[in-house]
């Protein structure tokens, strides 16, 4: 087993990681992430308690308990880059000796589960809802720098989906799927579906403000893909980095998405706010019966 060089892995000088600033005794073995730096605070304060509060750029993280419950919530920023930065730290501390720089001989795996908000592209899904990501296709290139291991039935439905584009659009998709583990400890009874994360916001989504789209028709085309009865039910921006990421390194992950927008029916939740206090309390009501 390789040294990691220093330039491979940063550490900087008070013996923390280089962009999200923590030490390794610092994360729990669940880590809830969120994009908004803001909504770690709304995740925490239902804590009983709080070890921890750091922060260095976007990456906010708080630690602390909840009926009994090591969690830690960190704040990505929006977009796969940043779960590049993101999950491949987070496994850094927990399986990389920053002594001697090596790998470590037994490995830990994290339980990771996003929180999240997010548009549904299919017209009965309602808004103010909560939708789980049994897997994603990405529409970004992150996961084109990774192994991966996937099995017959995911290259199938991979291959259906890249089949479904049209090929002017140039797009190369992946596929990542949930942890079947955390899946079906957190969500078995929760609506799930095919998730589409997309490098953009505005074109990458099938938006059109001023600056022209090359892709018009994309949205018809994620709405329209059927396989097997398989659909894709809602757009946003981390899900296939943080699955397709957590499966090449060992841990499990879930993304919940709160479903503030239809882009169907064009409607927008009246009350966001409220709506995502309201899942964040019984996400972790969820998380803190995890064994």
């Amino acid at each position: 087993m390789e040294r990691i060089s220093e330039t491979d892995l940063i550490i900087n000088a008070d013996g923390s990681i280089y962009h999200l600033n923590l030490l390794p005794a610092d994360v729990a073995d669940t880590v809830i992430t969120v994009g908004d730096p803001d909504r770690v605070g709304e995740v925490s304060k239902h804590f009983d308690t709080i070890e921890l509060k750091k922060g260095k750029r976007e990456f906010i993280t708080h630690t602390g308990t909840m009926a009994g419950k090591r969690i830690t919530v960190l704040s990505t920023g929006i977009g796969t880059d940043n779960i590049d930065i993101v999950l491949n730290e987070l496994d850094a501390l927990v399986n990389v000796d920053f002594e001697t720089r090596m790998v470590k001989s037994d490995l830990r795996s994290l339980n990771i589960i996003r929180v999240g908000t997010s548009g549904a592209v299919q017209a009965d899904i309602e808004i103010d809802t909560l939708l789980v990501s049994e897997a994603a296709f990405g529409l970004d290139a992150l996961m084109h720098y990774y192994e991966q291991q996937l099995n017959n039935d995911d290259l199938d439905l991979l291959e259906g989906f890249k089949g479904n584009l049209p090929a002017a659009y140039g797009l190369k998709p992946y596929f990542a799927p949930a942890g079947k583990v955390l899946l079906n400890a957190l969500a078995n009874d929760l609506p799930q579906g095919i998730t589409i994360t997309a490098p953009g916001f505005y074109s990458p989504q099938g938006r059109q403000v001023r600056a022209k789209s090359v892709t018009k028709g994309l949205l018809d085309s994620i709405r329209n893909f059927n396989h097997n009865g398989r659909r894709i039910t809602n757009l946003e921006m981390e899900t296939s980095g943080i699955y397709g990421l957590a499966n090449s390194l060992g841990h499990q992950a879930l993304s919940f998405n709160v479903i503030l927008a239809n882009r169907a029916n064009h409607v927008f939740s009246m009350q966001p706010a409220e709506i995502m206090e309201h899942y964040i309390k019984q996400i972790l009501q969820r998380i803190v019966k995890l064994p």
